[in-house]
């Protein structure tokens, strides 16, 4: 414990959850309305933000251990007008997500891993839980804030135990039943009507491959 007299060394924010932390999380997609079927965003999930960016609004709730109940909210990135590198980022993290949530090593190019890594919509990851590697970022203030900028899949040593024993082992009868059912689109979560919408998609977006 630090001096009283001398406050250099106390934390700055005893609020934020210690770098590098792992835990299990549950995804709360909070829906912004913004629809594009073309890329396959329906359902009102995405947000478009002033910028013309599209994200998902993430809040992530620590379901067990120390800092269970906390939240964390992080962005998804789905596009941003000044590049793909946002896009990118909010692909690898949904499939580090997918491979934690569901088993799947990041290796593993099986048929039933590809099938574990597909979603029929936005609704199949709202309220998915997974292992997070809890990291700190800052808000639009210049503060300390937690986020999630990735998942920690079976690969690492210490996956069995945060999942415990309800961690998910797909194999090739639950990869293809998860890819059965997510074949059918996800029922809408708002009536908003959709925002340039393209007129010809058909088949599974690109985004969720």
């Amino acid at each position: 414990m630090g001096s009283w007299n001398d406050f250099n060394d106390a934390q700055s924010n005893t609020n934020l959850i210690p770098k590098g932390t792992l835990a299990k999380v549950r995804l709360t997609i909070r829906p912004g309305g913004f629809d594009d079927p073309s890329q396959g965003w329906t359902g009102g999930y995405a947000t478009r933000g002033s910028t013309g960016a599209v994200y998902l609004n993430g809040e992530f709730t620590v379901t067990e251990g120390q800092y269970a109940r906390r939240k964390i909210f992080t962005l998804i990135g789905l596009y941003s007008p000044k590049g793909p590198d946002w896009a990118n980022m909010g692909r690898s993290l949904v499939r580090g997500m997918l491979n934690s949530a569901r088993g799947i090593s990041d290796k593993d190019m099986s048929a039933e891993a590809q099938a574990a890594r597909r979603i029929g919509g936005f609704a199949d990851l709202d309220g998915i839980e997974f292992i997070a590697r809890i990291d700190i970022g800052t808000d639009a203030s210049g503060d300390d804030k937690n986020e999630i900028r990735s998942a920690v899949t079976p690969d690492h040593r210490d996956y069995a135990q945060v999942m415990g024993a309800a961690g998910l082992q797909f194999g090739a009868a639950a990869a293809q039943g998860q890819a059965s059912q997510h074949a059918a689109p996800a029922a809408p979560r708002t009536n908003q009507p959709a925002t340039n919408a393209g007129a010809g998609f058909a088949g599974r977006p690109s985004w969720a491959q």
